[in-house]
Parts: C-alpha cells; sequence; structure tokens
C-alpha cells in the first residue's frame, strides 16, 4: 500500500507544490534587493553551461563549472546580511509565511489621531507596528507596558521629558507591548546626510520586517511611513491614512468608509483626528 501511495500522482502533484511555493518565497525573498543581480548570474552561467555540454565545448564547461564553485563561494561571502536577515524573517513568521497579515492595523483610528496631535505638538515619535513577521525580539530591549492602544497613552509616551519617549513604541496582537524601544538603523549609507536617526531606525527595522512604521519629526512636524525598505515623508493625517490604506491593499470599501467618516466628522467636528 505504501509502494502505491509513493508512486501515486498525488506525491508527484505534492512534489511541484512543495518547488514552486519553494520558489515563490525565494523570488519574495531576492525581489527587489541586489541578490537578484546575483540570481542572475547564475542563470546565465547554467545556460552557458548547457550550452557548451550540449555542443561538447569541454574547456569552457570546465571554465563554467569552476566558476559556479566561485560564484557559491563569493554569493555567501558577498551577501551574508541579506541572507541572514532573510532566513531570520522566514523563521519568525507566523506559520513560515503560509498565512497573511492582518487586513488592517489595530486601532487604526486611535494611531491616527494620536500621529496628527503630536505632529501639532511638535512631538518627535517613532511608532512601529507589527504584522507577519513577529518583533519579540526587539520587545524584549524595551520597556514592557502591555498597554491599550489609544491616542492619549502614546502622546504621554512621546510626551519630553518623560522617561519612556526615546526610542521606538511597538504594536504587537493589539497593544502597545513596549516602548523606548532601541531599533537597528539602516545601513544605507547615503541616507545619513539626508534623513535623521529617528528615519534611518524606521527604515531599518522595515528593512528587516513587514512591519509598517509611523515617524513624525520633532524638528519639522512632517509626519513619514516606512515599510518594505522605502520611507514616504511630508504626509498630511490623510495622506497617511491612504498610505497605509495602499500598504494593506484595500480596494473595496475604502472610498466609501472615508465619505461616511468624512461626513461623521462634519457632524462632530471634535472628533477629527487632528482635534486637540
Amino acid at each position: 500500500m505504501w509502494e502505491a501511495l509513493t508512486s501515486s500522482v498525488l506525491i508527484d502533484v505534492l512534489d511541484i507544490l512543495i518547488v514552486a511555493y519553494l520558489l515563490y518565497r525565494l523570488i519574495v525573498l531576492v525581489k527587489d534587493t541586489r541578490v537578484l543581480q546575483m540570481f542572475l548570474g547564475l542563470g546565465f552561467l547554467l545556460v552557458l553551461s548547457y550550452v557548451a555540454s550540449t555542443l561538447g565545448m569541454i574547456v569552457v564547461g570546465r571554465i563554467i563549472g569552476t566558476l559556479q564553485t566561485v560564484w557559491v563561494v563569493a554569493f555567501i561571502i558577498i551577501f551574508q546580511p541579506e541572507l541572514r536577515d532573510a532566513l531570520t524573517n522566514l523563521g519568525l513568521r507566523r506559520g513560515f509565511g503560509l498565512f497573511q497579515a492582518a487586513a488592517e492595523i489595530p486601532a487604526e483610528e486611535e494611531l491616527l489621531r494620536a500621529v496628527a496631535r503630536m505632529s501639532k505638538r511638535g512631538l518627535g515619535a517613532l511608532i512601529v507596528i507589527e504584522r507577519e513577521v513577529r518583533l519579540s525580539n526587539w520587545i524584549k530591549k524595551g520597556v514592557r507596558l502591555d498597554a491599550e492602544i489609544t491616542a492619549a497613552t502614546l502622546e504621554a509616551v512621546f510626551t519630553v521629558p518623560g522617561p519612556l519617549h526615546d526610542g521606538a513604541v511597538i504594536i504587537s496582537q493589539g497593544k502597545i507591548a513596549a516602548a523606548a524601544v532601541i531599533l537597528p538603523i539602516t545601513e544605507r549609507e547615503e541616507l545619513g546626510y539626508v534623513l535623521g536617526t529617528r528615519h534611518r531606525a524606521a527604515l531599518g527595522i522595515s528593512e528587516q520586517s513587514d512591519a509598517i512604521v509611523l515617524v513624525v519629526s520633532e524638528e519639522t512636524r512632517a509626519i513619514s511611513v516606512a515599510h518594505g525598505g522605502e520611507i514616504r515623508r511630508g504626509l498630511t493625517p490623510e495622506d497617511l491614512r491612504a498610505e497605509i490604506e495602499r500598504i494593506f491593499l484595500r480596494k473595496s470599501g475604502g472610498g466609501g468608509r472615508r465619505r461616511r467618516r468624512s461626513d461623521r466628522q462634519a457632524e462632530n467636528p471634535g472628533d477629527t483626528p487632528a482635534a486637540g
């Protein structure tokens, strides 16, 4: 019976599905990174090796075989940081990436209200919203709060000279999990002349996870959002709302939600996020 099962079509289908999934994850990991260029180079070597083998080019085949060995060693050495981050993120994903992240950020209105108020008051803020990749290691490095997500709580955390205003707040599992968290700084040196430490930290954590990072500049009061190693700066509260919706791919009901919310705010001006 076992032999009949292992030789059945189901095993072939399972084999194909596993390979397809692994290739998909590989493409996701290397997409928009310099690692992709190395994979393209390896693909060229493989094609050239096949052509040389087909045409009987012994010397060319041996040279390409040697280059492939050197390529593997060079790949591991040059891209060690990328490989480490990719494997770390894969292991930290819930279900190893089999399940999608939540469709919405927790307490979205409270977060948007807090960002708008802190921008108006000139309070510097850095808020990291956990999605599929767990941020447990970073949470452990901060001060555990496990508090409800409210605009008042976030304002209190980032108000100077409070003991927790330095560092980032991490939102995890529908709670303010930790404050005063020190985040990794992006290694992109060219940004050191353009962005401050708070914005480079936002980019750094967005490069190592799929988190959404909200930033309020203390100097300019500008609002920014970082995700996937990219940052958008100089946003209004409404721009921020639209950017979050874009990230979560809200293709249906978004416009209606905004219109209904605008109608409610017109009737109740005190409910607007910028109030206070």
